[in-house]
């Protein structure tokens, strides 16, 4: 898949295109339809799929007060875009300059001079162009003078659609079976491993401590089932502390991961964790041996949930 950070990279000689757009955070279940509808319009005529998708998130121009927490970082978001089988995916960078084209400034100078788009799909709520002026009915009369079709897809899930915004909610409330079953696979967050408090490995647990971006979205705190996915793409079953670590008064809210009965130096490497789903919330304990029995708990449930067995002993 070919990668665009700018209208400049798009080759002159590109030829006709289908194009979907959306910020398409989280690549979710109903993103996918918009991409899927777009690739058999490119099929039916011979044309190349051209994902258009924005950087940072529209809202941090223009309602920085309402900027959500993202789901996916850009690469992510490319490489979950790729394994869809795209030809190419053209990042905007979202800037005061681009918010303030109007709808058919933006239809002109995007998708008909450098594009040339001969099919458009977006999602039937799409909305673009200076304020939000431009919605599927403005496109479809830029779409006949410019050539070009457009398709609207239906938002799926009925009464509660599937959308990035129930899918930040669901991982704010630390539901992350359901936001699983939203995006098609689970939510993962990465970043590189840092040194913490060391207190892990004094109780027998040792944790990667994963320096998480403030702008993604973290789960509720409790403790999670999942995986550990090194930069080699090897995954590790795992269970999750995301919090303060309030027994020890702990102040930073943090991700750390504990690889099921494995002992390895993952300093400065980049990992990703992926989140199956929550044992329970963070809890503040008495004393050191109530924590370290629920650690042992809670490692059992993870084992039980991730179907993998304990060390032979």
């Amino acid at each position: 898949m070919l990668i665009w950070r700018s209208l400049a990279e798009v080759p002159r000689d590109w030829g006709r295109s289908a194009v979907a757009i959306g910020v398409f955070d989280g690549v979710h279940a109903g993103h996918r339809a918009i991409i899927s509808q777009a690739e058999q319009a490119a099929t039916a005529i011979g044309a190349r799929t051209v994902v258009i998708s924005f950087d940072p998130h529209p809202n941090v121009v223009v309602h920085p007060d309402r900027a959500p927490l993202m789901l996916t970082s850009v690469d992510h978001r490319a490489a979950l875009l790729a394994s869809l089988d795209v030809d190419a995916l053209l990042v905007l960078p979202f800037t005061r300059e681009l918010s303030e084209l109007s709808p058919e400034e933006f239809v002109e100078t995007v998708l008909v001079e450098r594009l040339h788009a001969a099919v458009v799909v977006v999602g039937a709520n799409f909305r673009f162009g200076h304020k939000a002026a431009g919605d599927t009915d403005l496109l479809r009369r830029e779409g006949a003078r410019h050539d070009f079709t457009v398709q609207a897809v239906e938002l799926l899930g009925g009464d509660e659609p599937v959308s990035s915004t129930l899918v930040r909610t669901l991982v704010a409330d630390g539901n992350v079976a359901a936001a699983a079953a939203a995006l098609g696979r689970q939510h993962r967050v990465a970043g590189p491993v840092v040194r913490g408090d060391g207190r892990g490995r004094g109780l027998g647990y040792p944790t990667a401590n994963v320096d998480v971006p403030p702008y993604v979205a973290v789960p509720a705190d409790g403790v999670y089932v999942g995986w550990l996915v090194r930069a080699d793409g090897t995954r590790l079953p795992a269970a999750i502390s995301v919090g303060t670590n309030p027994t020890f008064d702990g102040v930073e809210r943090r991700v750390e991961a504990y690889a099921l009965d494995v002992d390895i130096d993952l300093y400065d490497e980049v990992v990703a964790i992926e989140f199956v789903d929550r044992l329970r919330g963070m809890v503040r304990f008495d004393s050191v041996d109530g924590l370290v029995a629920q650690m042992a708990t809670d490692i059992d449930q993870a084992r039980a949930l991730l179907g993998t067995a304990p060390p032979a002993t």
